[in-house]
C-alpha cells in the first residue's frame, strides 16, 4: 500500500449585492504552482525564509486562456489579475493548523467598484505588483462569475494536508 502526501486548498466565495442579498456562491479548488511548492520545500527542509503574510487576488476573464503550474506573479502570460476593487490585495490571515487543516476565521472581503467578470482567485505573498511568491491559482467550479458595482465578495481559503 502506498500513501501519498497531498496539500491542497479551496477558495469558498460568496457574492452579496449592495443590500446584503446573496447573488451567488462558488468554490475554486486550487492548482499549486512550482514556485509555491518549491518555497514550501525550501522553507521546511532547508533554510528558506518563511513568508508570514499572504494575500488573495482575483483572476480576470479578460485575455484568459489557462492557468499553468509554472505561473509566477511576474510571469503568467495566459491570465491577468482582475481588480474591480480599490486598493491592494487583501490579506489572508490563517488560524493555527489543526487536524491537517488551516483556514481563516474572518472572510477576506473585496468591495467591488467596477462591473467585471472573474474566473477565480489566487494566493500570493505580496499585496500588490509582480514580486513575491504565487502559491496557487484556482478557477471557479461553476464557471465565470459576474460582479457589479456595490457587490461584496467574501472569501474563505482553506488549506488541507492529507496522507492518503
Amino acid at each position: 500500500m502506498k500513501n501519498a502526501f497531498k496539500v491542497g486548498g479551496i477558495f469558498e466565495v460568496s457574492c452579496y449585492d449592495r443590500y446584503g442579498n446573496l447573488k451567488w456562491r462558488d468554490e475554486a479548488k486550487n492548482a499549486g504552482t512550482v514556485v509555491g511548492l518549491n518555497h514550501m520545500l525550501e522553507t521546511e527542509f532547508r533554510s528558506g525564509a518563511a513568508i508570514t503574510a499572504w494575500f488573495i487576488g482575483l483572476i480576470s476573464n479578460n485575455s484568459y486562456t489557462n492557468v499553468q503550474e509554472n505561473d509566477t506573479l511576474a510571469s503568467h502570460a495566459n491570465w491577468t489579475e482582475g481588480n474591480p476593487y480599490a486598493g491592494n490585495r487583501p490579506g489572508w490571515t490563517a488560524n493555527a493548523a489543526a487536524n491537517k487543516i488551516m483556514t481563516n476565521n474572518n472572510t477576506v472581503d473585496f468591495t467591488i467598484n467596477a462591473n467585471a467578470t472573474v474566473k477565480g482567485a489566487f494566493l500570493a505573498s505580496n499585496n500588490s505588483g509582480t514580486g513575491g511568491t504565487l502559491w496557487c491559482t484556482a478557477l471557479f467550479g461553476g464557471g465565470d462569475q459576474a460582479v457589479t458595482i456595490g457587490d461584496t465578495l467574501k472569501i474563505t481559503y482553506t488549506l488541507t494536508g492529507s496522507t492518503t
